[in-house]
Formats: C-alpha cells, sequence, structure tokens
C-alpha cells in the first residue's frame, strides 16, 4: 500500500500556477466586477446551486459508496481541507465530468463515469484537483462562472451601469482564469496522489480514454505529445482564435494541461512542496508577483 505524505499547513500559494495568479488579479480590476458578486449574491446563487445538488444528485456515505468517500477523506487529509465537503454522485454524461459549489459549505460532485472509470488512486487526483478551489477560496468565481450566460442577460436589462460589452468583457476574463485555475487544480491533484504517473493516466481518462486504451506506448505517446505542446510559443496565435478558446468550456485542453503539469513537476517545485520547503516562495516572491499583476495583458500572455 503506497504512503502518501500528508502535506499539514499545506498553502495554496506554494503551488498556484502564475497564470491562474496573473489571470484573477486581471478580473478582479476588470470595471464592473463588483456589482456583478453582488448580484450574485442577492440572487442567492450559492444557495441555488447547492439545492440543485440536494435535491437531484444522492448524496455519497462511507456506506454507500466507499470507494468515493474514503477518496475524499483521504484527499483532504492530505491537502489539509477541514471539515469534510459533501460529496454526491449524479448520473452518466458519457465522460468524467465534476463539480465544486458553495462558498461557506462546500459541496463535491462526481458522476458515474468518475467513479466507474477511476480507481482509487486517480479519484485521488480529480478530488484534490476541485478541493484546490477551496483551498484558493476562489469558488466564488468559479461559481460566477456557471451562472454567467443568464446572468449576463439580467444584467443587460437591469441599471446597473454596466453595459453588455463590458458584460462580455468581464465574461471573457472570467473564462480565461477559469482555464488558468485549471493548472493549479492539477497541481494540487498532483499533490494529492504524489505520483506523476498516476496524474497522466487520470488526464488521460479526463480526455475520454477509457482504461482499455492505456497501454504503455499510449502513455509514452500522449506524455511526448504534451511536452512538445509546452514548448511552444504562442504569443502570435491569432487574438480572435484565443478568444474563441477561452470562451470554448467544452474544450478540456488536456494536452497543454498536462504539458504544464510536467513543466512544473520536472522544475523541482513539484518535489519542495511536497517536502514542505517553505522557502520555495518567499512573501517577497508573492508580493512582487501581485505587483507584475498589474500590467498583465490575458490576451496576450499564455
Amino acid at each position: 500500500m503506497t504512503t502518501r505524505k500528508i502535506l499539514t499547513g499545506l498553502d495554496s500559494k506554494t503551488y498556484e500556477h502564475p497564470f491562474d495568479q496573473q489571470a484573477l488579479g486581471s478580473l478582479q480590476k476588470m470595471p464592473g466586477i463588483s456589482p456583478i458578486l453582488k448580484k450574485i449574491n442577492e440572487y442567492g446563487i450559492d444557495r441555488l446551486l447547492r439545492l440543485q445538488s440536494l435535491g437531484s444528485e444522492i448524496r455519497v456515505t462511507n456506506r454507500n459508496f466507499p470507494k468515493l468517500y474514503q477518496a475524499l477523506v483521504e484527499t483532504c487529509e492530505i491537502l489539509d481541507v477541514s471539515p469534510l465537503p459533501e460529496l454526491y454522485l449524479f448520473r452518466g454524461t458519457g465522460y468524467i465530468q465534476t463539480y465544486v459549489v458553495g462558498v461557506e459549505k462546500p459541496i463535491i460532485g462526481v458522476n458515474l463515469e468518475a467513479m466507474e472509470w477511476l480507481n482509487a488512486e486517480e479519484l485521488l487526483y480529480v478530488f484534490g484537483y476541485e478541493i484546490a478551489r477551496i483551498k484558493s477560496k476562489h469558488i466564488t468565481y468559479h461559481q460566477m462562472a456557471i451562472v454567467m450566460p443568464a446572468l449576463k442577460i439580467l444584467l443587460s436589462s437591469t441599471t446597473l451601469g454596466i453595459g453588455g460589452l463590458v458584460a462580455s468583457g468581464i465574461e471573457l476574463g472570467l473564462y480565461n482564469w477559469v482555464m488558468m485555475a485549471r493548472l493549479t487544480a492539477d497541481r494540487a491533484g498532483l499533490l494529492a496522489c504524489q505520483d506523476m504517473n498516476i496524474a497522466t493516466t487520470t488526464l488521460m481518462k479526463l480526455a475520454g480514454l477509457p482504461e482499455e486504451y492505456l497501454t504503455d506506448n499510449v502513455i509514452e505517446d500522449f506524455v511526448i505529445q504534451s511536452r512538445e505542446f509546452a514548448s511552444n510559443n504562442f504569443d502570435n496565435l491569432d487574438q480572435v482564435t484565443k478568444i474563441l478558446s477561452y470562451s470554448e468550456s467544452k474544450l478540456s485542453w488536456i494536452v497543454m494541461r498536462t504539458g504544464e503539469l510536467l513543466k512544473w513537476y520536472d522544475s523541482g517545485e513539484y518535489d519542495h512542496v511536497l517536502e514542505g520547503n517553505e522557502n520555495l516562495k518567499t512573501s517577497e516572491d508573492i508580493e512582487n508577483n501581485n505587483s507584475e499583476k498589474e500590467g498583465w495583458n490575458f490576451m496576450s500572455s499564455w
């Protein structure tokens, strides 16, 4: 049985991806973001999303689905998250799907494919991925992304002082951050399972590949592809293509995500976090990084 290190006192700042931090900083500075957050609170979106889970999905306990429940317990222990979020199982969608909602009382949801396709170690990765949102305290923004299409219509018909174009700009910045936040969540997933091979097979299953196709050759070629993608320079990527890419929520970007995760793993930063190296990112480093957010443009940075 694999013994994994318990990361007591783990700070999300030690593993957050800089693209995540930069994109969030850019989003938070956008005009109109405060009234949108206020409206989300007024509409009771947090409560509504929780009620959808409570009223539609099966609550997971140690008695009914012990494999799922124990994986969540172990993940929360490893990543130092308490109290334990509630866990719900929802119907199959044809591919692995998970989510987290609830600012004050988080709920994690996984679908039937996640339970059936993933082994116990791979479940640690996907639970770590969702728990990253709890660790970073960014669930409010993720919930905004969930309801933004409907919210934008409401905002356009009210006198909030922000027009449709401003709302659309916020929506684009929001979806860009959601994609960048995946890079942080992938790192938390790796810290939970503590095995790059497990992280890789999990990501491949998230891309839709069933277990029977995960041969050594397939995995090796996927890793090669991911490394090649991560080595590319996208500074000259057409701006319209970027907009379409950022706003297409159904794209998994699994190859890009795997490439970014491999870069972090190869750099030695993963080992430093695992070893509890507090000097990996000092308070001065974080302050300097925050100051760089001022001039960061999500349309020209990747």
